[in-house]
């Protein structure tokens, strides 16, 4: 029996979002169109979406940090194709995989040397579940510490952790847990003092906002007081790791030594599923104890050869290609050219972050007319104006960003770490020309945004 998904591919494409209003997430749907993101992307490359009508579109979402090589490069796609050709036994489950091990010792030589065990599995907020189960069990403690504004996933436990509201709301009870705020050491150690917390959390930049620390000593200081009160430090890495931040892994800008680290998102290039935790072996020892304990934490597919073999090829792009480098250098370019913006534009409050992981926060600006039409629009719905720029990069500017959260005036920018210089330009010249039509008051980016309000209102 003959099966084409190609196709299916080229007859269907064009259905995506009435398939997905039948039997997907049909709010989704309606957001999309509402913001005019409701684009039929055909074909992908590097850092580049394009259309049907084969228009480029600049992609500063990046899969939300999952395809930091590129999307679709071709050392991954061959690597891919090499393996389905050779036929090798996959998720036997009762043996030990040579692509498993392999991917553990590539992680471990990039890697600390104290973090020296590894164990694999398929997504970032999976890889957080693993690390809560690791740390209460070597701890015996059941409480959880992390910070205002963190997002360390969507499942329960990883819920039990997360910043905002309105992604805890109407689930039930969650994980015991505590949060503490960025830079406030006193709040931090009353609570490690405690000696509850079988963990402190933290994304050395968070995710969802780009907010690192203001104080440079605060994370080294609360390492040091996780390392005295007996709670483990866990770094999430599965947004900030593989060199969106210019380092391998974003805790190198301060020098920690955390106990256990989570990677996933871009490990296996976009392409599969692909997670992992590194830990200390004294930790992971004490959850697989004994024979009888060999397989008390596990995943299906875990250590799958498709998303081994991807993960290793992935990790030699980055090699060979000096990716993280390249996040680096460019990553200081969009910063310099970005705040160069700042005395043109009123609008903009801040320009953070470091590498290719870039926020640009807008606030209330000075003049008259403008911040009277700020007022009114923050009162109808906070977090708006930022929305009301996003939409006009992707329209006019073919640039595909994103809101950071609800009710945020903050817009993330994390593109493929392989661009060059003349995608920087790009995205700068369009923030400026984005900004520039806001000015008009009356005008089309203000009528836009009523335009938004009403939807928001009769969707609500």
């Amino acid at each position: 029996m003959n099966f084409d998904i190609l196709e299916i591919i080229n007859n269907r494409l064009g259905e995506n979002y009435d398939l997905h209003d039948r039997y997907l997430n049909r709010s989704l749907v309606k957001v999309l169109k509402t913001i005019g993101f409701d684009k039929v992307y055909s074909r992908a490359q590097g850092a580049y979406l394009y259309d049907r009508e084969g228009r480029d579109f600049l992609d500063c979402l990046g899969g939300y940090g999952a395809v930091n090589i590129g999307r679709n490069h071709p050392v991954v796609k061959q690597t891919l194709r090499n393996l389905l050709d050779r036929d090798m036994p996959n998720m036997v489950q009762m043996d030990c995989s040579l692509l498993s091990g392999a991917l553990a010792e590539a992680l471990v030589k990039r890697s600390p040397p104290h973090l020296n065990a590894v164990f694999l599995c398929n997504t970032g907020t999976e890889a957080v579940e693993g690390a809560i189960k690791f740390a209460r069990c070597f701890t015996g403690r059941e409480s959880l510490l992390y910070c205002h504004k963190a997002f360390h996933g969507l499942s329960t436990g990883a819920l039990s952790m997360n910043g905002s509201h309105v992604f805890k709301n109407r689930f039930g009870s969650l994980l015991p847990s505590q949060a503490v705020d960025l830079d406030d050491v006193a709040a931090l150690e009353r609570e490690l003092a405690t000696r509850k917390h079988a963990a402190f959390f933290i994304e050395p930049i968070q995710g969802k906002t780009v907010h690192h620390p203001r104080n440079a000593n605060f994370w080294p200081r609360a390492q040091e007081l996780c390392r005295k009160h007996g709670t483990l430090l866990v770094c999430d890495e599965v947004q900030t790791g593989l060199g969106r931040t210019g380092r391998f892994y974003s805790f190198e800008h301060w020098n920690l030594e955390p106990d256990i680290v989570t990677l996933a998102k871009s490990l296996s290039g976009g392409l599969v599923p692909c997670g992992a935790i590194l830990l200390r072996r004294e930790i992971h020892d004490r959850t697989f104890n004994s024979m009888h304990h060999c397989v008390v934490h596990s995943t299906t597919f875990g250590r799958n050869n498709m998303a081994m073999a991807a993960a290793l090829a992935t990790l030699h792009v980055m090699d060979a290609e000096k990716v993280v480098e390249n996040s680096e250098k460019m990553g200081a370019s969009l910063m310099s050219g970005l705040k160069a913006l700042m005395p043109r534009h009123e609008f903009i409050k801040e320009i953070r972050g470091k590498g290719l992981m870039v926020a640009i926060e807008f606030a209330k600006p000075q003049s008259l007319k403008l911040r009277m039409a700020w007022k009114i629009f923050q009162a109808a719905e906070k977090g708006l104006f930022a929305q009301m720029v996003v939409i006009p990069l992707l329209r006019d500017h073919r640039i595909l960003t994103q809101v950071t959260g609800h009710q945020m005036d903050v817009i993330k920018i994390t593109p493929p770490l392989i661009i060059g210089s003349k995608e920087i330009d790009r995205i700068v010249k369009a923030m400026d020309a984005t900004l520039s039509e806001c000015y008009k008051f009356p005008g089309e980016m203000w009528n836009m945004g009523a335009n938004l309000v009403k939807a928001s209102l009769q969707n609500k």
